[in-house]
């Protein structure tokens, strides 16, 4: 009787010349975040659309409102931030982008 059996240790298959190598998997690059800088969450009503100072501050170099990562504010902050903003930007007092130097 011959023995059957396969998958013996002599017998293993010989890898395929188009297998590659596997490779190890690395940790993921972790990020390092800025500090957040500004904090600004008062018990009432945080922004008003007639400080046109301070919203400023919230605002980048083209116009956009900075997202709360930068910003620092709560949630609830944010969202009246992103709406007296806007009413800032309705009634002129702020521009809606900021005026650049090459306007054709």
């Amino acid at each position: 009787m011959a023995d059957t059996t396969a998958g013996t240790t002599s017998e293993r298959r010989a890898p395929a010349v188009h297998e590659r190598p596997r490779r190890r998997r690395h940790r993921p690059i972790q990020r390092r975040r800025g500090r957040r800088v500004m904090r600004y969450c008062p018990e009432g009503k945080c922004f008003d659309y007639k400080d046109v100072d301070i919203l400023q501050r919230y605002i980048t170099e083209s116009g956009k409102i900075r997202p709360r990562r930068q910003t620092g504010n709560c949630a609830r902050c944010q969202r009246q931030l992103a709406r007296e903003i806007k009413r800032a930007r309705h009634l002129a007092l702020l521009p809606f982008v900021e005026s650049s130097d090459n306007v054709r």
